[in-house]
């Protein structure tokens, strides 16, 4: 993808989060879940960092060697025509030039947004330090800043998925490093395991950008997320683990009881498969 064109699609892509609707994110794990998402209606696509890692057979936590994982981004960017935004976790690095380099090597590969998480992943759940994780946004936004493409940032902090601290000091918490982000550069503003009504009417107005949330059990739909003033929703591994379910019941039944009806059944053909993927070849 040349430089022209991926600039194009970044200011696309940022023109998304204008809150005047709802941006609806599915999450690909592969070439062929992106080239179905796309066909199926999706103004720009986010990638599954747990999806991809299981795909190549690995778990979840940067687990997967980097190279991979933005191979993975490689081919999902490539078979697509409209923006895609990485999920790259905590950036495969656990310094700011190393970050640097996954943004550069992300956008080399076509991307266009990414989410950068302010977890630490060694096993133990926690948080960087606000002031490294500041300093990680930072060097994020001056990385696509030299490599001449707006990418756009989705900060994401953890304090509601991991349960930091007691939950009366959540609220206060969240805000104060996402607001903290978008001060460092961050475009939208991603608090994953936030669920009810009252807590997105006061976290909306309390953020200093536009809010991504999560597909959890019990959040609201999409229409009333969207009265709320949420700009994003994200559904992350969800698409993955309905098609591992599909999957697997279908292998059970072939296994245990020697029919092909839940095999037989669906609404992509071969020849869609084919389709899909045919024309989109380099």
């Amino acid at each position: 993808m040349n430089r022209d064109t991926q600039r194009a699609k970044a200011e696309a892509f940022r023109a998304m989060h204008d809150r005047s609707r709802i941006l609806v994110l599915p999450n690909a794990w592969d070439a062929m879940s992106a080239r179905v998402i796309e066909e199926a209606g999706a103004s720009a696509i986010a990638t599954t960092s747990a999806g991809v890692a299981f795909s190549v057979g690995y778990p979840d936590g940067e687990a997967i060697p980097r190279d991979e994982m933005i191979a993975a981004i490689a081919r999902i960017s490539r078979v697509v025509t409209i923006p895609v935004t990485a999920d790259i976790e905590s950036g495969f690095a656990r310094d700011t030039r190393e970050l640097a380099e996954t943004i550069r090597r992300v956008i080399d590969a076509g991307a266009v947004g990414i989410n950068l998480e302010d977890q630490v992943h060694d096993g133990i759940p926690r948080l960087y330090d606000l002031d490294q994780a500041v300093d990680r946004v930072r060097a994020a936004r001056e990385a696509a800043d030299s490599a001449g493409v707006p990418v756009v940032i989705n900060a994401r902090t953890d304090v509601y998925l991991l349960g930091i601290g007691e939950p009366e000091t959540r609220f206060a918490h969240a805000i104060r490093r996402a607001n903290a982000y978008r001060k460092a550069g961050a475009d939208c503003l991603f608090l994953p395991a936030v669920t009810r009504r009252a807590e997105i009417e006061q976290i909306v107005p309390a953020l200093d950008g536009p809010l991504n949330l999560l597909a959890f059990p019990g959040i609201p739909t999409i229409p009333e997320l969207e009265r709320l003033g949420v700009a994003r929703l994200s559904v992350g591994t969800r698409l993955t683990l309905n098609a591992m379910s599909a999957l697997k019941k279908t292998a059970a039944e072939l296994l245990s009881t020697g029919t092909y009806e839940s095999m037989l059944v669906g609404d992509i053909t071969f020849a869609d498969a084919n389709r899909l993927m045919a024309s989109r070849r380099s």
